[in-house]
């Protein structure tokens, strides 16, 4: 296109009325501007687009048939400047949030079910990774917020607390009474059971692995496994001893499912909360975010 936007609402405008003068009264301009400007769109497509008559100019018919893809282009951009004043008027937007499977799960998906009720035209993108990924998403500004656990290092993310959680081993009664008939004392079950634990890459289990390190337990034999929740199965079904977050498995300890192993030196709790990047202009949805949750949690 060798003409700029300004050319074809002249352009466009010219033919709608079918007049100079009331052309450049609708636009706000000189008569002799528009000439000069529907002159060097002529040069530029190389044709008449106007004849002159006793009424004004009419099109010609390269004239009409520019003008039905240039009025076409017009419709469009009204149609799209009326979506948009609507949608500013709703309060539609877009939300892109960050978190777990485990923490979407059990932590956001109460939060979002009261923040969508209050608020319908906001639309929601779920991305489900580890605490580190939806870290580097809010980095690199790909996500809005996320929930996350809180990281050692805080550099320009805002971290608002929305609870605290407890990592804790538990098995079944019946692995348990087996570690016991082949002589396993209480305080080496960790170091002669086997261990599942979240992969490597989850913030958890680089939480759990310094712990290990702290307590000189060594792990024998251990499963990795990438989500919490199919960890928790796998512990309910007496595979070996599970690495949960106790919070999760509530319901499990309370019905005698899972036994909770008791530990010499207790693991401390952890905070979970919503993050976002504070060297990033927050969205009118992202506020709109941040003012629902903070009337629930003290912040």
């Amino acid at each position: 296109m060798n003409q700029n936007l300004s050319s074809y609402r002249i352009f466009y405008t010219v033919a709608n009325s079918g007049n100079i003068s009331k052309a450049a009264k609708e636009l706000y301009i000189s008569q002799p501007a528009i000439s000069k400007s529907i002159q060097k769109l002529e040069e530029s497509v190389g044709c008449k687009l106007f004849s002159r008559s006793s009424r004004g100019v009419v099109l010609t018919e390269e004239g009409r048939l520019l003008y039905s893809h240039v009025s076409e282009a017009f419709e469009t951009l009204t149609l799209g400047e009326e979506k948009l004043r609507r949608s500013i008027e709703l309060g539609v937007g877009h939300l892109k949030i960050g978190v777990s499977t485990t923490l979407c799960k059990y932590l956001l998906l109460p939060y979002l079910k009261e923040f969508i009720r209050e608020k319908p035209h906001i639309s929601i993108s779920i991305s489900c990774q580890s605490t580190n990924e939806t870290l580097k998403l809010l980095e690199d500004n790909k996500i809005d917020i996320g929930l996350i656990g809180k990281p050692g290092s805080l550099k320009n993310i805002h971290f608002d607390f929305l609870a605290e959680i407890e990592d804790s081993f538990v098995a079944t009664k019946d692995y348990l009474r087996n570690l016991r008939a082949r002589g396993v004392a209480p305080d080496q079950i960790l170091q002669n059971s086997t261990l599942m634990l979240l992969d490597k890459n989850n913030m958890t289990r680089q939480y759990i692995d310094d712990y290990f390190l702290n307590n000189e337990i060594h792990v024998k034999d251990s499963i990795d496994i990438s989500e919490m929740d199919l960890l928790i199965e796998f512990a309910r079904i007496g595979v070996g001893v599970g690495c949960v977050i106790k919070n999760f498995v509530k319901k499990d300890l309370e019905d005698g499912t899972l036994v909770e192993i008791p530990l010499k030196d207790p693991i401390a709790k952890r905070e979970v909360g919503f993050a976002y990047n504070t060297n990033t202009r927050a969205s009118k949805s992202l506020v709109e975010f941040i003012n629902f949750y903070k009337k629930f949690i003290h912040v």
